[in-house]
């Protein structure tokens, strides 16, 4: 909002000063361009857990503990987490069945989007790059790049590692770089 304000006030001093100077075809572009750069802003290269009464789950013991009054489905994916945190990192885990002895970081998503209800058979890193819709959810966001994936649920982190690590699937609020990652979204959550 600083950077319209600034764009926006020097747009205005210019036109008041110089505007008898130019053509109105270069002053259309002038305040279009003004306007296109006071609206980009850098995407964010991490992600950040924010606590938020009511809104955010919270670690107790390696579990997530959700507020009340979310949506079913979230409940039911931090359900499904928790069923799973903490089971070893199994590379292909999760991808015959979801029922598995350990898990990597697609079948763990998988694994709790399915307990959602929100996925029918597991994904891959790669086939969950175009799950659901486009963009950060209110409530479940999927990051997704080729080789990797995690999750958010209320606000807390699921992921099977982080800086080479291959723990299995874990409840993080740890800040994790998504810069190449793509965000996703179950429809309305």
């Amino acid at each position: 909002m600083v950077s319209f304000s600034i764009f926006t006030s020097l747009a205005f001093f210019w036109h008041i000063t110089y505007s008898h100077l130019m053509p109105p075809r270069c002053l259309f572009v002038i305040f279009a361009l003004t306007a296109v750069l006071s609206s980009c802003s850098p995407s964010p290269k991490t992600w950040d857990y924010e606590y938020s009464r009511g809104k955010t789950a919270v670690i107790v013991g390696g579990k997530a503990v959700p507020p009340a009054g979310l949506p079913p489905a979230v409940m039911r994916a931090i359900s499904a987490g928790n069923e799973i945190a903490g089971k070893p990192y199994k590379y292909g885990g999760g991808h015959r069945s979801f029922e598995d002895t350990g898990y990597d970081c697609s079948g763990t998503v998988s694994y709790v989007l399915h307990g959602a209800g929100l996925l029918k058979s597991p994904g891959t890193s790669s086939s969950l790059r175009s799950y659901g819709k486009a963009g950060e959810g209110k409530h479940i966001t999927v990051y997704s790049r080729d080789g990797h994936t995690f999750i958010i649920v209320a606000g807390l982190r699921l992921d099977t590692g982080y800086n080479g690590e291959r723990k299995g699937p874990r409840w993080s609020v740890k800040s994790r770089p998504i810069k190449g990652y793509l965000a996703r979204h179950p429809p309305g959550l």
